[in-house]
C-alpha cells in the first residue's frame, strides 16, 4: 500500500494508484511505497533491468529517479496543473548485481512554475549508487 500525505486530491491519488507510475515504471517493476511533494519512496529490482556485463543499468537508475520526481512534482503541482520534466542529470558512484535497490525522493524546491528533487538510489546495504537531480516545469493543464 502506497502511504500518501494528508489532504491530496482524491483523484490524483486515484492515477497514481491506478497506474502506478506509468506503462514504463510498471514494466521495470518499480514498487511504490511512499508518494508525496517534499519525499517519495519507490524500489526496484535489479533482476530484468541489467546490462550485457550484468550490472544495474545507468538507465534503470534513471528511470526510477524521473518515475519519483515527476510524481512527487504532479503531487505538488495539484489538480488544475501539470509537471513535465525538463531537465535531468545522474551522477552514479556504484552499480548492484542483484537484489533490489530503493530511491528517495527529496524536494529542493518546490515553487510556482518549477520543482526541483533530488533522488538518491541505494543498494539493499545502504550503500548510495546514484544521485539524481530533476526539474519538472509546471504549467496549466490543458482543458
Amino acid at each position: 500500500m502506497i502511504a500518501f500525505p494528508e489532504g491530496m486530491d482524491p483523484a490524483l491519488i486515484e492515477r497514481l494508484v491506478e497506474t502506478q507510475g506509468g506503462e514504463l515504471a510498471r514494466k521495470m517493476g518499480i514498487e511504490l511505497l511512499e508518494l508525496g511533494a517534499e519525499r517519495s519512496v519507490a524500489r526496484m529490482p535489479v533482476e530484468g533491468n541489467r546490462q550485457v556485463v550484468g550490472l544495474l543499468h545507468g538507465g534503470a537508475h534513471v528511470v526510477l529517479a524521473e518515475s519519483l520526481g515527476s510524481m512527487s512534482s504532479a503531487i505538488h503541482a495539484g489538480p488544475d496543473k501539470i509537471a513535465v520534466g525538463i531537465e535531468i542529470n545522474a551522477t552514479h558512484s556504484r552499480s548492484a548485481t542483484e537484489g533490489f535497490v530503493e530511491a528517495t525522493c527529496e524536494s529542493l524546491v518546490l515553487g510556482r512554475t518549477f520543482a526541483t528533487h533530488q533522488i538518491t538510489i541505494r543498494d539493499e546495504a545502504g550503500n548510495r549508487l546514484s544521485t539524481v537531480r530533476m526539474t519538472n516545469y509546471i504549467r496549466d493543464a490543458k482543458p
